[in-house]
């Protein structure tokens, strides 16, 4: 009897014991599927690559960058005339089209005719042969600049970074020159709306005007891309550059020249 009862008690213990481990057990592997598993995603973020959550902004293609109308002057901004860049091949580079009265203010730019960029962003105006004639080098965004023993230094802007002039500026007397520069006209821009319907501004002419500005007749002038156009009632238009503080020329250039100088 006591052996018999020594094995049921013996028989209990184990029962229990086992249960026990079991029950820890249990609790292990509740405890373990309760942790998360690292490996998996959040919710919400199937799909997601850092690269595209934080895309990096693509630069500026160089040649786009640089095509359209620039400005070109010396480093005191008195003698001024402009580009315009264009994405057409041209022998060593790309078209590049420059202002006739440029040659009188840079004669250095009269074979221009191309232009191109190097891996550093370096720019090189060229002649028809791709042979460079102006070195200029990128300062920052919109600008260049560059210097030749014999003009000195150069400064390349684009357009829409060139000083602005407002209506307010060129309003005045003002005279037309020619050829040796003697005036053959006085006139007046004024700053009050002409009877114009491309809005532009009131033009007024003084007596005794030499033919060639009386057969033209302006009576409306306004600032259009940088440039100052005189008008007239027949639909007729000069265009002036400036080439120097209060000095615009008429653009195309011709053989007998044309300004315009503030009085």
């Amino acid at each position: 009897m006591r052996a018999e009862r020594f094995a049921i008690v013996a028989a209990i213990a184990v029962m229990l014991g086992g249960g026990a481990a079991f029950a820890q057990g249990v609790r292990q592997n509740t405890q373990q599927d309760a942790k998360p598993d690292q490996s998996q995603k959040l919710p919400g973020a199937e799909g997601q690559n850092p690269q595209t959550q934080n895309p990096q902004e693509q630069p500026e293609d160089p040649v786009n960058a640089m095509l359209g109308a620039w400005e070109f002057s010396d480093a005191d901004h008195n003698r001024i005339c402009h580009f315009t860049f264009r994405g057409e091949a041209a022998s060593g580079g790309r078209r590049l089209d420059v202002d006739k009265s440029c040659v009188s203010l840079f004669p250095s730019t009269k074979n221009i005719s191309g232009w191109a960029l190097n891996s550093y962003g370096d720019l090189s105006l060229l002649d028809s042969h791709g042979g460079a004639v102006i070195e200029l080098t990128q300062v920052e965004s919109g600008m260049y600049d560059g210097f030749s023993p014999g003009e000195g230094r150069y400064v390349l802007q684009t357009a829409a970074s060139a000083p602005v002039h407002l209506a307010e500026d060129m309003a005045g007397d003002w005279a037309i020159t020619r050829g040796t520069g003697k005036p053959i006209c006085m006139l007046t821009l004024a700053n009050s709306p002409a009877n114009s319907p491309s809005g532009a501004l009131t033009l007024r002419l003084k007596t005794g005007c030499d033919p060639l500005v009386t057969r033209f007749n302006p009576n409306a002038w306004r600032i259009d891309q940088g440039e100052l156009v005189l008008l007239s009632p027949r639909g007729q238009s000069w265009q002036f550059v400036e080439t120097d503080p209060g000095t615009w020329q008429r653009v195309p250039e011709s053989a007998d020249t044309i300004l315009l100088v503030r009085q």
